[in-house]
Order: C-alpha cells, then structure tokens, then sequence
C-alpha cells in the first residue's frame, strides 16, 4: 500500500473500527483495515497494540470519508 495513494482516518478498536467501516461501505467506500497486533501475532511475536487498528481510504474518497468519520466520532460521544 502506497503512502501516497491512501490516508489514514481512523484509529481505535475493532469495534469503533467495524462501526466506521460500516458507514463508509454504506456509501460505496471500502477502506482498508490495517492490524499491526495481528500481523505480529500471526508472525509469532508479541503484539504491543492491545487490538487497535488504522482505517486508510483512497486519496479519491478522503473528503467524504472524513465527514462520514467526524459524524460516527460525534455519534459516539453522546
């Protein structure tokens, strides 16, 4: 994955990182989920991330998925 090709919006836990990847896909965005925990402990070393996880969208999508991410950030504060 190129740098310059996608952007991170989002970091938390699986379930507030389901919660975004959902709303996203419900607009045709589909983003990626990147678990560094996971790599690590599929690669046999010990994770230090305690289940967190990046969402990255396309560069193309980076101003409607930051709407959609500030409103689902917002949703869960209330």
């Amino acid at each position: 994955m190129s740098t310059t090709e996608y952007t991170k919006v989002y970091y938390g836990n699986f379930i507030l990182v389901t919660r975004v990847k959902d709303e996203l896909e419900r607009v045709g965005i589909i983003p990626i989920i990147k678990d560094e925990g996971e790599s690590q402990r599929l690669g046999g070393q010990g994770s230090i991330n305690n289940g967190f996880q990046d969402l990255y969208v396309h560069n193309d999508e980076l101003d409607i998925a930051t709407a959609i991410v500030e409103r689902v950030k917002a949703e869960m504060e209330v």
